[in-house]
């Protein structure tokens, strides 16, 4: 059973079930042959017919017993048990330190009053997984070591007071541009901006890499006293992480629910 940590590789290993005992051309030329068998059949549908009591929980849809239909939800059932064992959190936290977390499908909503003011974080966790750390790679090494799968998804922090929101876009800044560039921070703010009332286009805004160095250095403290400190914008990653697995894993079941026929 393969690692949490590889589902992806594990996903695209199934759409090429040979690759493992034939070379790349020689799985190319059976695929195109098995293929051509196909289309020359005067048939596409399966013979074997299941009634609406099949053991297999298809009631009975033809779609369900296809080769690849069978062949997907076999290996869905155990990479959702893989999953399902590899969680650290089986309950979504409805508070992350000291904010209230309010879920909508991708999209992650962190709010808390502070002194007056509303303090709101916006994130989702849509493509935001990636791995801890590159693997090292060598030559003599058959499965390298991959990192942990952690989100890191960019997000907006909104300072509302009355009817004044000042906000601020940040992201998570790559390992590699930390030690590049010696951060000591591990989030960045991209871009702020200050309104009245709703947002609209016509909202003036300046990227973070054109603020004055110093500037920019006391709107990070001056978050921090709101709370968003780089402690902070680690657990919220954490927080993210935990949500996406079980996003992927809701993914996981609705897709087999979907190929047999449920």
């Amino acid at each position: 059973m393969f690692k949490a940590a590889l589902r992806l590789t594990s996903l695209r290993s199934l759409l090429n079930p040979v690759k493992n005992v034939v070379t790349k051309s020689s799985a190319n030329q059976q695929r195109q042959i098995a293929r051509s068998l196909w289309y020359m059949c005067n048939t596409r549908e399966v013979d074997t017919k299941h009634g609406y009591l099949c053991s297999c929980g298809c009631k009975g849809s033809r779609h369900a017993h296809t080769k690849a239909a069978k062949e997907l939800v076999e290996f869905l059932t155990e990479e959702i048990l893989a999953e399902r064992k590899a969680q650290k959190v089986k309950t979504i936290p409805t508070e992350v330190d000291g904010f209230n977390a309010s879920l909508s499908g991708a999209e992650v909503t962190l709010t808390k009053q502070a002194g007056g003011e509303t303090v709101k974080i916006t994130f989702n966790v849509n493509h935001s997984v990636d791995t801890d750390d590159e693997p090292e790679v060598q030559e003599n090494m058959d499965k390298p070591e991959i990192g942990e799968l952690k989100s890191k998804p960019a997000f907006k922090v909104e300072l509302v007071r009355g009817s004044t929101t000042l906000s601020l876009m940040c992201s998570f800044i790559s390992q590699q541009d930390q030690q590049e560039e010696g951060y000591n921070d591990i989030f960045g703010i991209d871009e702020v901006s200050i309104y009245e009332g709703e947002w609209n286009e016509n909202v003036y805004s300046v990227s973070g890499e054109v603020i004055d160095s110093y500037l920019y250095d006391l709107i990070l403290n001056y978050l921090e006293e709101k709370g968003v400190s780089n402690e902070f914008v680690e657990k919220l990653s954490n927080y993210a992480t935990v949500y996406e697995h079980s996003a992927y894993i809701g993914l996981l079941e609705g897709l087999s629910k979907f190929v047999s026929g449920k």
